[in-house]
């Protein structure tokens, strides 16, 4: 497998994650250098370990894998983008800051939502007998820079247009969700 082609697979699993910073960005408003660090090493790394845990998991389980993995993307992306949405339209207090997606649990589940596709390359990889070190780094990599741009554009989006992003970016969330479950029907 060419170089092009790694390239474009690896562009093609980081949008779902590249989505996902924008709407965790929007969040925000203000995104900081820490925040970003960490939605990139989350992201960039679980799109890393997951085609590895796919290739390792290999044969015998692809089956009852290959139907669970859009559900759990499913509900996960629905639960964290629907508590987005209900945030949004809660009144707030100064007291009561917006929270941070880019910590604890909220995290790891938006980490692993957009990280399932990697899982099923790593998946089929074992079937065709490709090693996946090269293309799981080339994943991992274009994963972290387009995190890392998506989460830029989505903070100057939410200082132009403030909270009603914060409704949106739940949205965008709750749409993907849906996107990856019907595509896998």
């Amino acid at each position: 497998m060419g170089l092009p082609t790694l390239l474009g697979l690896g562009l093609a699993l980081a949008l779902d994650a590249g989505a996902v910073a924008v709407a965790a960005s929007l969040q925000l408003r203000r995104v900081n250098w820490a925040q970003t660090f960490r939605v990139v090493f989350a992201f960039g790394g679980f799109q890393f370990l997951m085609p590895l845990l796919g290739w390792a998991t290999g044969t015998g389980v692809s089956a009852s894998m290959r139907f669970f993995h859009p559900w759990a993307a499913f509900i996960l992306l629905l639960g964290v983008g629907g508590h987005m949405l209900w945030d949004s339209f809660r009144p707030r207090t100064i007291t009561d800051p917006a929270r941070d997606p880019t910590r604890g649990w909220t995290l790891g589940f938006l980490a692993l939502a957009t990280s399932l596709d990697a899982y099923a390359v790593g998946l089929s990889f074992a079937f065709l007998e490709y090693s996946v070190w090269l293309p799981a780094t080339v994943i991992g990599l274009v994963t972290a820079v387009v995190t890392a741009a998506c989460m830029r554009l989505g903070s100057h989006l939410g200082r132009w247009f403030g909270r009603r992003l914060d409704a949106a970016g739940g949205l965008i969330l709750i749409a993907l969700g849906v996107k990856i479950l019907l595509e896998h029907l």
